[in-house]
């Protein structure tokens, strides 16, 4: 969320920054500026009347002290406690519309984040790797998981619906594999592991900014203000919602792994083959909290430790900056990493590492106390920054691996680093 201070003291910066987004939400800073004078006017309104009824209360003490008739100042004082107390209810009202409008305005973006209208205009930072020259046409990797038995997309349809997959034998086992390998990564760079709920409550969500604007992508369960997570960017970083953190224990570095479920509204007809654009999926998330001077660097920390694991598994990828027009609603920067598909000769989105400034934090209230240099006793509660990115989103690494590992026969191979990782145990498969 947006510091309404900020709005109200640099209208214009606000609109110009959020118009390389899209020149649409000047309207919402435009309706904000005007619930926001409506609402000073009464502050203003109340002033006054305080100030009157605190000269009548005393000119009434003054006559009932003399023996004098006050009976006209009373009624005074009781218009204007009338007033005041219709001033008093309109407060909530006020907030209320105030908050709702800020809630649907996205976060600035950083002055190094390129301008742009959309993904076309997105800055390529690097590329890493050597695509595999292949002497044979690539197969996708549904169609090797088919002919392994190793994916299973008509009995995820029966079990639930379309874009849920039952996965066996060594699709099932690199999946594991590489949820551990990924999280022995993550704590090795230092962030320390956590098992969360994936049900999360509404006002988790609100505090990343998953609602209101993305609500129609999370399943809801029903008669419960319970939600299965998106992401477990949402519990990570709410386990200090409404919290003070401690200034020794800063920078917080956080990781999970957890499923991840979105009902992928407005996707229709994207992605519908394999296993790219899931209803359910696995992913081990990064998450940093830490004081905004820090803030910067430790986004670039966080990203290399995503990119550390694509280098570590040997899978091509390239690094892009998002330029404003591409950016996620909450993000003030952001990085994409895209790992090679040689099947579809193109590369794809497998982590996003975002800067979300004090965005997150202003939502959640997640603070720490600033010591006053003049005074060490004293000290300022200040908002935190958050950032967070995928490291990685599991099933894409699997199928990134399936189809940059595979042979001429149809099989794939395991790549070295994930080996001890796999049981060299292979009992029939279930599907025939």
């Amino acid at each position: 969320m947006l510091d309404i201070k900020k709005i109200r003291q640099e209208p214009d910066l606000i609109k110009e920054l959020l118009s390389c987004r899209n020149s649409g939400f000047i309207n919402i800073v435009d309706q904000i500026l005007e619930v926001d004078e409506k609402w000073r006017e009464k502050l203003s309104e109340k002033e006054k009347l305080e100030a009157e009824r605190n000269q009548l209360s005393k000119l009434v003490g003054q006559k009932k002290a003399k023996g004098e008739d006050a009976e006209e100042e009373l009624k005074l004082l009781n218009t204007i406690k009338d007033n005041l107390k219709e001033i008093s209810e309109l407060e909530p009202v006020f907030s209320e519309e105030q908050k709702k409008l800020l809630l649907d305005l996205p976060n600035t973006p950083s002055p190094c984040t390129p301008k742009g209208k959309d993904e076309e205009d997105n800055k390529l930072i690097l590329e890493w790797g050597e695509k595999r020259d292949f002497k044979f046409t690539p197969l996708e990797h549904h169609e090797i998981g088919d002919k392994l038995k190793a994916f299973d997309f008509e009995r995820g349809v029966k079990l639930a619906k379309s874009r849920f997959t039952v996965m066996a034998g060594i699709a099932a086992k690199l999946e594991r594999a590489l949820m551990n390998f990924m999280l022995d990564k993550a704590t090795e760079n230092g962030h320390q592991e956590f098992n969360l709920p994936v049900i999360n409550n509404s006002e988790s969500l609100y505090g990343t900014g998953q609602f209101p604007k993305f609500k129609e992508d999370v399943f809801k369960l029903e008669n419960e203000d319970l939600y299965l997570i998106p992401t477990a960017e949402v519990p990570l970083t709410n386990l200090f919602r409404d919290e003070i953190v401690s200034e020794e224990l800063l920078p917080l570095r956080l990781t999970a792994y957890t499923p991840c479920f979105r009902s992928e509204a407005g996707s229709a007809g994207r992605d519908t083959r394999g296993i790219i654009r899931q209803h359910q999926f696995n992913k081990v998330e990064l998450v940093t909290i830490c004081k905004a001077e820090d803030a910067e660097a430790e986004h670039e920390r966080l990203t290399l430790n995503a990119e550390s694991v694509l280098q570590a598994l040997n899978l091509p990828y390239r690094k892009v900056q998002l330029c404003t027009g591409d950016l996620g609603f909450s993000a003030t920067k952001c990085y994409d990493l895209e790992v090679w598909f040689p099947s579809q000769n193109r590369y794809r989105e497998i982590s996003s590492c975002s800067w979300f400034s004090d965005f997150q934090a202003r939502r959640a209230q997640i603070r720490f106390k600033r010591p006053n240099p003049q005074n060490p006793k004293k000290s300022k509660n200040e908002l935190l920054h958050t950032i967070n990115g995928s490291g990685l989103a599991i099933g894409r690494t699997l199928a990134a691996i399936i189809e940059n590992y595979q042979n001429e026969d149809g099989t794939f191979n395991i790549p070295e680093i994930l080996k001890p990782y796999i049981s060299q145990s292979s009992p029939k498969y279930a599907f025939s």
